[in-house]
């Protein structure tokens, strides 16, 4: 056996924590079963295992005997489990705390299912950040993982790709293992014999090399029905062929005899997957998708190389993963306050934790936070422990200024028992509404923007989907228009920055002013914006005034995004209000003129929205969908339905016109 040839073989699969059944019933029977029962025939090959906590526990409910065979594999020293986050988060991304918490949540779950506890861990997309050593370590993990990339990134070279390095902080120290991803990916591509007749021809015949491997597919995997089980064997039956060339080992066996090794620090990364997808749209036409390549790429061509790829760009690039990262961190703040009760305050970090899973951060190429449900879940989760966070009963409404969203400026929360609605001072629009008693963000939408996959992207929004986005537009203008994005010769004011006049929080009320604007159309007009929250109704005031010499005449409306489970008629239900009783919207985009008001029925939340003016109005309604790839379809997905509410207001010079909107939700 050429011992210098050593090879780690690994598996990691996971399903994003609100995903349907069917989704982990498809990795089930399409990668975890095919592999870890071929991997049984041949026990001369070990591997790496890694599973996430949320596909761990839809096992353990679903499939229970894929335990009792995981078990055999480890009893016979196989399988070498690998730890992690439990709901497979970016660490990057976490307060300390729950970086720690949720490592030793996923340890204990492993520790109490197979009496292993792991002594290495997998990270969400190789996503790093230097400081991830100490909670790592801390939490018991002796080594991890990070692309070859990276490794180049921190200046290894040659051999010192394929060989693992110590990396310290704080005086604490971890093994870091390089992940061959090229190889990992032509497993996929090429005959296992071509690519194991690849690594044994390069390198120096005297120099040892560590390949680690975790292949996402195998070649010939889905050439032919049944084609999962026959790619996963013929890929086996290839390495147990090659064993007497090549050491497969693993980890925990590599440890015991590794010299003192060459010390490494890495640059804030991931992997050319998800820095590909992280990247803005211009660069990331500049090049291919790396789960697309055939081959190689050279490194010259690699995302992690380009700039804008670092892990919490997607933070930037999608402002809706930026509300739930900051709704995850405030939170996260209301639980450490909370004192004297551990286990009140530990049921709330498990919710908490939910809601951390990297896919509702990103989009990978398919699905991530474009998916609904995914993202209706992490909610979900946040609100549940926000209410947790709250004692029963003496509970207090409050209005408070605070930099939520984490952008310098502040913003306006208004809480009651019921309610929850955030306002932003540009635009003074509301950006996120609770309702606590269904733990559901009404305003968990999310904007319509071109990805480098979707050859015609449809309308683009260039803004973040909220509530009251105002907008002055011509009196002419075609509200279909309007609701595809087109806003010629109007005053966006949802893009202006409204003033704080006056905050009132015994009585839960904020007025905030829009100055004239000499730039554009109607910037003579100034208005003012009143919010109030009342039990189970926010109220909206407004007053417009033409402080310019020339009348204006224009059509005001103000968007709202409402976001449901779903369209249909067995998921949501919007009646028109026409005098004393109601009519059925139609389902598709169009115009409604003088009606009194809406009601939207939310059949699944078993809810009930009530929108109401202080007159008649025209609106347009339509579903927002946007198009993306979600389970490899790309398509058109629904988002949230819009109502322009329309009014037409002309105004003398010096002259002041009011009106009003209000919004109620009860179940």
């Amino acid at each position: 056996m050429n011992s210098d040839k050593k090879i780690m073989l690994g598996t990691h699969c996971h399903v994003p924590y609100g995903s349907a059944d069917e989704e982990f019933e498809s990795v089930y029977e399409k990668k975890l079963k095919p592999f870890i029962t071929t991997l049984y025939k041949f026990p001369e090959i070990p591997a790496m295992v890694h599973y996430s906590g949320v596909l761990l526990n839809w096992i353990e409910r679903h499939r229970p005997e894929f335990f009792m065979l995981l078990e055999d594999l480890i009893s016979r020293k196989q399988v070498e489990l690998l730890g992690g986050g439990f709901y497979e988060p970016l660490m990057s991304f976490l307060p300390l705390s729950d970086k720690i918490g949720q490592i030793e949540m996923l340890t204990t779950y492993l520790r109490k299912q197979f009496g292993k506890r792991p002594q290495g861990c997998w990270l969400p997309a190789l996503s790093w950040e230097q400081n991830m050593v100490s909670p790592l370590n801390t939490s018991g993990m002796a080594y991890t993982f990070l692309d070859e990339e990276q490794f180049l990134l921190a200046g290894f070279t040659g051999p010192g790709l394929e060989y693992p390095c110590t990396s310290e902080d704080q005086g604490k120290l971890i093994t870091v293992f390089p992940v061959s991803g090229r190889y990992s990916g032509e497993f996929a591509l090429k005959e296992p014999a071509a690519v194991l007749e690849k690594i044994g021809s390069e390198g120096l015949k005297t120099q040892e090399r560590i390949i680690t491997v975790f292949p996402d597919s195998f070649y010939g995997a889905d050439s032919e029905k049944g084609g999962e089980e026959l790619g996963v064997y013929r890929f086996f039956e290839e390495l147990s062929q090659w064993s007497g060339r090549m050491q497969f080992t693993s980890p925990g066996r590599i440890l015991k005899g590794l010299p003192p090794l060459e010390k490494g620090f890495f640059p804030n990364s991931a992997d050319r997957r998800f820095s590909y997808w992280t990247m803005g749209l211009k660069n990331a036409k500049k090049i291919k998708d790396p789960g697309e390549s055939e081959g190689d790429i050279p490194y010259s061509r690699s995302p992690s190389f380009y700039p804008g790829s670092m892990p919490k760009n997607c933070l930037a690039k999608y402002p809706e993963a930026n509300g739930i990262y900051s709704k995850m961190l405030y939170t996260a703040g209301l639980i450490n306050q909370l004192r004297g009760d551990k286990s009140r305050k530990r049921i709330a970090r498990e919710e908490l934790w939910k809601s951390q899973g990297y896919d509702v951060f990103c989009h990978i190429g398919d699905g991530g936070i474009y998916n609904n449900l995914i993202r209706k879940a992490a909610y979900r989760a946040l609100i549940t422990a926000e209410r947790i966070t709250r004692e029963k009963g003496t509970f207090i409404p409050s209005l408070a200024a605070v930099d939520f969203d984490l952008d310098g400026e502040k913003e306006y929360l208004f809480q009651n028992k019921t309610i929850n609605c955030y306002v932003k001072p540009r635009g003074a629009a509301v950006f996120e509404l609770d309702y606590l008693p269904k733990t559901w963000n009404y305003l968990d939408t999310f904007a319509r923007r071109p990805e480098p996959y979707v050859q015609d992207p449809g309308p683009e929004d260039g803004y973040r989907r909220s509530a009251f986005l105002d907008r002055l537009c011509p009196a002419d203008a075609v509200p279909g228009d309007l609701a595809a994005g087109v806003y010629t010769g109007c005053r966006c004011c949802s893009e202006e920055t409204y003033d704080l006049l006056h905050m009132d929080r015994l009585r839960q009320e904020a007025r905030f002013r829009l100055s004239r604007n000499n730039k554009g159309p109607f910037g003579s007009v100034e208005i003012e914006k009143l919010y109030r929250l009342k039990k189970d109704t926010l109220s909206i005031l407004y007053t417009f005034t033409n402080t310019g010499e020339k009348p204006e005449t224009f059509t005001f409306t103000s968007e709202i995004d409402l976001s449901f489970y779903g369209e249909g008629s067995n998921l949501q239900r919007v009646f028109l209000i026409k005098g004393e009783g109601k009519e059925p919207a139609a389902g598709d985009s169009r115009e409604y003129r003088d009606i009194a008001g809406i009601e939207f029925q939310d059949v699944k939340n078993e809810t009930i929205l009530h929108f109401n003016s202080d007159g008649n109005f025209n609106c347009f309604i339509m579903p927002v969908r946007t198009r993306c790839r979600i389970g490899g379809v790309i398509g058109d997905y629904y988002q949230s339905t819009c109502v322009l509410p329309l009014k037409r207001v002309s105004l003398e010079p010096g002259e002041s016109w009011n009106t009003a909107y209000s919004l109620r939700i009860q179940h």
